[in-house]
């Protein structure tokens, strides 16, 4: 396992960090604040401005071909650009769904004169992409989605619903799959298209949060017409599109963003609660003690990660690793932070509350961080399977022809 950068690394994140010094501000606080919710129009435009400038310099993708605006690096130079846009006062996550998990699945079907079209634009900030995959009966299994796609000369139409997507009521284009062939089993008969978000019969539902805004949005489709020319793939071959999409989003999201063991400890170690420091507690010391190990356990196997990249090795599961353990870490640090500020807890104004109200407003998501990007029992599957070695799930469904499969109706 490597832990220092190799010569071309450091000089790469040199270049980085000057450029990010002359360009962006410098975050004041490693523990402001952290805002969950939907990108309003000022945060949508300065995104984009941000990926403008990105783009002239070069530092817009790091791995895609400099035809398409990329600079042709190497995937660890994109973590090593990641870790130091961290440390800087600049808009993220608008673009991550459209840079992260489409653009690369578009690279890998589409052909020349879609990725004209497409491949430069979402890297110079002018369009946002979203992933139109999860169903109110098909999350975690996906295959198990209803959506139809029938084919109409040489259009097809699609009609049915998607939930929980992310930015679908900004986003420009989305990748969508649907179910083209109901007789053949479940991942058989998926199709993968790409759409214009602003096409006649879609329609885009916000989903309201429990802090009052939205990141979240439902997407209805009737009778939407897509072109055969925007299908992705062969018909019949969604599974695949669908896991290529997949595999970077998990990547994606296994650094979970919000309240740190550092956090915590600073909570625990510097602010008096009913008189006394809750670091003087056993209790809390035994649980900050699991935490810092679950942190060092899950940063050494992001070495291992970056090792790979840096060898020109593609990564094992070992995002699912480090989303697994995040997650309900994140979770359980803001839970018991909540308990020790007592009555506080119910204070959220970031004027008036602990810690500027980082630990209320985690409480907010953070159960949602074990959702998105794969549940905890699916992350679970995966490492038993494909780290562990251990049998698979009984899958009852496995060949079985889609329309054959009981269900229930959704109410």
């Amino acid at each position: 396992m490597d832990f220092d950068d190799k010569p071309d690394e450091e000089l790469f994140r040199a270049e980085v960090r000057e450029f990010l010094e002359q360009h962006a501000r410098r975050k004041r606080d490693a523990s402001a604040r952290l805002s969950q919710g939907a990108p309003d129009e000022e945060m949508v435009k300065r995104a984009r401005e941000w990926q403008a400038i990105k783009a002239n310099h070069g530092f817009a993708s790091i791995q895609l071909p400099k035809r398409w605006g990329g600079r042709e690096g190497k995937p660890i130079e994109q973590v090593i650009y990641n870790q130091e846009e961290a440390h800087f006062d600049v808009p993220r996550g608008v673009f991550e769904v459209t840079l992260g998990m489409c653009i690369p699945t578009l690279l890998s079907y589409a052909d020349e004169a879609v990725l004209e079209r497409h491949v430069g634009p979402a890297l110079g900030g002018k369009e946002l992409w979203c992933q139109l995959f999860s169903e109110p009966s098909a999350g975690s299994d996906l295959a198990a989605l209803r959506t139809r796609a029938t084919r109409d000369g040489e259009d097809w139409l699609v009609s049915g619903q998607k939930i929980w997507t992310s930015h679908a009521n900004i986003a420009d284009f989305g990748l969508l799959l649907t179910r083209t062939d109901p007789k053949v089993s479940k991942h058989a008969g998926l199709t993968a298209f790409f759409v214009d978000m602003r096409s006649p019969g879609i329609e885009v539902r916000p989903i309201k949060r429990i802090s009052g805004d939205h990141s979240f949005n439902e997407v209805f489709f009737d009778q939407m017409r897509v072109p055969d020319a925007q299908r992705l793939g062969e018909v019949g071959d969604g599974w695949a599109v669908a896991l290529t999409t997949l595999s970077h989003e998990r990547l994606a999201i296994a650094e979970t963003s919000g309240p740190s063991f550092a956090d915590i400890f600073r909570l625990c170690s510097d602010t008096r609660i009913g008189g006394k420091f809750p670091l003087e507690n056993q209790g809390v010391r035994e649980k900050l003690a699991d935490w810092y190990v679950q942190t060092e356990g899950v940063r050494y196997t992001r070495y291992r990660v970056m090792t790979a990249l840096s060898r020109g090795q593609k990564p094992g599961p070992e995002a699912s690793i480090a989303k697994a353990v995040n997650a309900t870490k994140l979770q359980a640090i803001v839970s018991l932070a909540l308990d020790l500020m007592g009555p506080a807890a119910v204070v959220s104004d970031p004027e008036q509350a602990l810690c500027g109200g980082l630990f209320q407003d985690a409480y907010l998501y953070a159960p949602g961080k074990r959702i998105a990007g794969g549940t905890d029992e699916i992350l679970r599957n995966i490492i038993a399977e494909r780290v562990l070695g251990l049998p698979g799930d009984l899958r009852v469904d496995r060949n079985v022809p889609f329309d054959e499969i009981p269900m229930s109706s959704p109410k």
